[in-house]
């Protein structure tokens, strides 16, 4: 059942299922809380309260906004977890790990860690020699912009195509649920908003972050020449000790929707420690 909370600027959607430690979960852009659709019920079972999240712009949640920074996406995730009583783990793709590490910094009592997948947390420089060498690099790049420059749904769907390597069974209902929700105006220029965004409030607050923290990054990830490498550098950007890795090898941006079963698989481990070292409570 959809519920809905008013912040400053418009309304933001969300679903919660569940009992237990609160775990929210926030998607990328362009995409909405059925992202996570594979993941929601294996977090119940294991003992978890689930707010699924509609960021602004996408989804239920209102489509216009005077921006979408993750600093804004951040202070709305914060909105939910205190309208649901916290503290909570934020589970964030993309952008929304970005906005993540920014409510974690700001508010530490509300957020006792963060689980950040394929994020975009750092400011990224321009990559000529990685466009060379990684094909597929080159043709995400090349997709995102063409949806970039011209608002184009068809462009879009070609990079989640690229994005998201191994299909789910039930991919093409998903791509056509998507395309009918990009063909609305408001929401394509809340994508195209979104894009045109820098991770660099996110980046800045990398050091300020206090609470454990996991970077889950595919190898086969379009977005970066070197899926790695980027996740090793938000880690090293993070505080000693909080910060840890993992790659899953051949998925894409979009692991939680390719390969469900180890994204939870890592989360459930490291929620329940960060549930126990945040708030004393016992395991879920």
């Amino acid at each position: 059942m959809v519920e809905k909370i008013q912040v400053q600027g418009g309304e933001i959607a969300f679903d919660v299922v569940g009992d237990g430690p609160l775990v929210v979960l926030a998607h990328g852009m362009g995409d909405s809380r059925r992202s996570y659709r594979f993941v929601v019920p294996a977090l119940v079972e294991a003992g978890f309260r689930v707010a699924n999240v509609d960021i602004r712009g996408c989804g239920e949640s209102s489509a216009t906004w005077a921006s979408y920074s993750r600093g804004d996406i951040a202070g709305d995730l914060l909105a939910v977890i205190r309208h649901l009583g916290g503290p909570a783990v934020i589970v964030g793709q993309s952008i929304s790990g970005g906005a993540a590490t920014v409510a974690a910094a700001r508010a530490p009592h509300d957020v006792v860690g963060v689980v950040e997948l394929a994020p975009f947390t750092r400011t990224q420089r321009f990559d000529p020699v990685g466009l060379i060498r990684h094909p597929r690099h080159r043709k995400g790049m090349t997709r995102l912009a063409t949806m970039m420059l011209r608002g184009s749904v068809p462009a879009w769907l070609r990079y989640l195509d690229l994005a998201i390597p191994q299909k789910p069974a039930d991919w093409a209902q998903e791509q056509a649920g998507i395309a009918r929700h990009l063909a609305d105006p408001a929401r394509m220029a809340a994508l195209r908003a979104m894009g045109q965004t820098s991770p660099a409030d996110a980046g800045e607050q990398l050091p300020q972050v206090t609470v454990p923290v996991l970077v889950v990054m595919g190898t086969a990830d379009p977005d970066w020449a070197d899926p790695r490498a980027e996740g090793e550098g938000v880690i090293a950007a993070l505080r000693p000790g909080i910060g840890r890795l993992a790659v899953i090898e051949g998925a894409g941006h979009y692991p939680h929707v390719e390969r469900p079963g180890e994204v939870v698989d890592l989360a459930v481990p490291f929620l329940r420690t960060a549930f126990s070292i945040g708030t004393g409570a016992a395991d879920a």
